[in-house]
Parts: structure tokens; sequence; C-alpha cells
């Protein structure tokens, strides 16, 4: 079979690293299956061809699309301009795509959605979603529990569906939580691949960046260990066994 491209973003090598393992634990991936970039540290490959691969996987990461241009450090425009370089090979062609909170920000602005910090950031921990009617049909939410827990934590938000899109999950606290477009490329805006322990470890690693009050990190984390998310981690497993 093809291999699956995966992105990452994140320049602190332990969340890249761990986030890796989680993405092959939940999707049901070995390395071999994979072909992993680290943009904080990698370049595409010269005329990289997302038909080479049978989809791709775009983790998250600390950078925001919505932060003025201006303002954002040379790694961060480095690593979004990537990201957005592929991203007419990837709708142009309907290509398999899962983007996993960064992801869901850079679908977004590519499609000429509004990307902002306006309003819908969550603090880090589990939200509460649930499935659209939508969601009930799509192959990769349908027979999903209605309801149910994800782990999030995100300053910017997408403020309305982008034209095009479908949706298919929400939740009260930010309305737009997965999307698809077209038929084969989706975007969430909560973490399909963490666990509580992905979590525990992200909260230390970036309990400086301002997500959270530094001195909440250990509040928060046992708020995420206490929760049970499960239904994210499926929704991965089904997008590779669908495009494998």
């Amino acid at each position: 079979m093809k291999r699956f491209l995966i992105l990452q973003l994140r320049p602190e090598t332990d969340a890249s690293d761990a986030e890796f393992a989680s993405i092959l634990n939940r999707s049901g991936l070995s390395p071999d299956q994979t072909h992993r970039i680290r943009l904080d540290c990698e370049n595409l490959p010269v005329g990289l061809d997302v038909t080479d691969y049978a989809g791709v996987i775009v983790g998250g990461g600390p950078g925001c699309v919505s932060d003025d241009p201006a303002a954002k450090s040379p790694l961060d425009a480095k690593i979004e301009n990537t990201i957005m370089g592929l991203m007419p090979q990837i709708t142009g062609q309907d290509h398999p795509f899962m983007g996993c909170c960064y992801g869901l920000g850079i679908l977004a602005a590519h499609l000429g959605g509004d990307v902002s910090k306006r309003q819908f950031s969550e603090p880090v921990g589990p939200s509460a979603c649930r499935l659209t009617e939508d969601g009930r049909q799509d192959p990769l939410t349908r027979d999903l529990q209605p309801k149910f827990d994800a782990f999030v934590g995100h300053k910017e938000a997408v403020q309305a569906l982008p034209q095009g899109c479908v949706h298919l999950v929400a939740s009260d606290a930010c309305p737009i939580q997965m999307i698809r477009w077209g038929e084969n490329v989706y975007a969430t805006q909560f973490h399909p691949e963490a666990d509580a322990k992905d979590f525990e470890q992200r909260i230390y690693i970036y309990k400086e960046h301002g997500y959270f009050p530094p001195e909440d990190a250990q509040s928060l984390i046992d708020v995420c260990h206490a929760a049970d998310v499960t239904q994210p981690g499926e929704i991965l497993r089904r997008f590779v066994e669908r495009y494998a």
C-alpha cells in the first residue's frame, strides 16, 4: 500500500515524537507505512506530489494562522507557508487529508474562511462534542456515540462554516469542531490522536505559551485524566482504514 504522509509542526522534539507515536497508535499505522516530516527542521521534497501518498495527516502546533504575519517568527511563517503551499494540490485533487487542530485553521484559511481569535477559543482539556446530522452519515463519524468528549486547546477558531464545507461535529463552546470539504478532505479542531497522557505532557511543555495560567497546569492535568476520551481516536483509525 502507499504510505501516509505525516507532517508535524511542533518544534519541541519531545512533543513531536510523542505526537507521532500517538498518531501511529490511534491510526493503526506502523512507522514503515508512513513518511514523517518535521517541518520545523526539514523541508518537503522538491516536487512533492500528494497523490504519491495514500493520504496526508497534519498534526497540531503552537502557531496560529490568524496571527499578524509581521509578528510571526521565521519558523512559524516557514511552517505555515509550507502547509499552505500544499493545500491547492489537496483540495484541487480532493486528496485524502486529515488536519488536526492547526490543520483546521489551515484548511479553512485556504478556503477563504474566517479564522480568528474573536471567539470560540477553548482552554486545554476535554470538550463536549456532538455529531451533526451530516456527521451521523459521514463514513468517518457515523455510528460513533452522538455525544463524546475530545481533547482541545486552541487560541483561534473557525468562526463560521467555510463555503462548500460539510459540518460534521459541533460543540457549544466551539461550533466548528470537524468539517469535510469535497469527499476526502477532513479537519478537526480537537486532537483525534491525543489521550490524557499526551495532554499531560503538552501541558508541561506549553504552560508558558499563553493557553492557560501556568499555575493551573496540575488542575488541568487532573481534569484530563478524569475524562473519558475514546471516540476521536476512532475517527483517525477510520481515516486510515478508508484510504489505505
